[in-house]
């Protein structure tokens, strides 16, 4: 059996939690899921692909509580024989994986790209220096922690009959945790995440100022569905907020689809973005890294190049 711990805020679940379902799934159909949130999160269990759902529903999971997560997930593996659990390498879930390793004295393999089997042993690849190369882990013993990286399993809902839902005590009362999330701050409005938009259009140095991130802003907004992101020069200018971060530094990505327009392509970007499934590269020097690993790329004048662009996905979009 294995386990996926899936991610919620408040009474909803995340993409992540139907990732790392997904991911779960790599090793075998028997996969657990566990959830835990505030009263009311129960409600949203019925969605994950697994065939069984763990809820721990309590006041005290209101906000993220690692603490008392950290040890409900390390005990129900325990108590469950897992032979491991998946986690998404989110905000949250970077903070939680090493934590539940750390309980179980178990192996932790993060930011994994891809999982097979081979006998007993678990065999991961994930990027490493800076997305550079790739490594590749065997991960041996029972059971192992494993955190995916985000928007690299689809987050597939169930199409079939309802989970088994299950509801479970926390370990020890979670209101009592020496750490407390006091406060919770988003973007706010209706932004997308850069970590999970299906598209994502990113602006650089090359666009010359703030005020030229309209140009970005348009383009994105023409697709409907894409989040605006930006590289570290331009949030470290104070041009873009850090939320907005494609980076080593800052979120990493892996869209249907990711814009570069005036992006150079320094290693810690390219960390970032580089496990994209397409990626299109807007650039005036030709010799720009970032042509490097894009899958199609335009040299020429962004201010040119952008909304002509942006004209012509609108107009693809109303021709259908």
């Amino acid at each position: 059996m294995i386990l996926a711990f899936a991610e919620s805020r408040g009474t909803s679940l995340r993409k992540a939690a139907f990732e790392a379902v997904t991911a779960a799934r790599e090793l075998g159909d028997d996969v657990h899921a566990i959830v835990v949130g505030p009263s009311g999160i129960a409600a949203q269990a019925s969605q994950l692909d697994a065939s069984r759902v763990l809820v721990a529903e309590h006041a005290g999971f209101a906000q993220y509580n690692p603490e008392a997560t950290a040890a409900l997930v390390a005990e129900r593996v325990k108590t469950g024989g897992y032979r491991a659990v998946f986690f998404v390498s989110t905000a949250q879930g970077r903070d939680l994986a090493p934590r539940v390793a750390a309980k179980l004295g178990a192996a932790f393999a993060p930011d994994v790209t891809s999982v097979a089997t081979n006998g007993d042993e678990i065999i991961v690849t994930h990027p490493v220096y800076s997305g550079k190369a790739i490594a590749t882990l065997v991960l041996t013993g029972s059971p192992a922690v494993i955190a995916a990286r985000p928007s690299t399993f689809p987050p597939a809902r169930t199409d079939s009959a309802s989970p088994s839902v299950e509801a479970i005590a926390p370990v020890g009362d979670p209101s009592a945790s020496r750490v407390v999330v006091t406060e919770l701050r988003t973007g706010g409005g209706a932004k997308l995440d850069v970590s999970e938009a299906a598209i994502v259009v990113s602006g650089g140095r090359g666009l010359k100022g703030p005020e030229h991130f309209t140009l970005v802003e348009d383009l994105a907004a023409s697709f409907g569905n894409a989040a605006v992101g930006a590289s570290r020069a331009v949030v470290d200018a104070g041009w873009r907020p850090h939320s907005d971060q494609v980076g080593q530094t800052g979120k990493v990505v892996s869209p249907d689809l990711y814009v570069a327009v005036g992006i150079s392509g320094a290693i810690q970007h390219l960390a970032g973005m580089r496990t994209a499934k397409t990626i299109v590269a807007i650039n005036r020097d030709k010799d720009a890294p970032i042509f490097k690993i894009a899958d199609y790329g335009i040299v020429g004048d962004a201010f040119e190049i952008v909304p002509a662009l942006a004209a012509a996905v609108r107009e693809a979009r109303r021709s259908g």
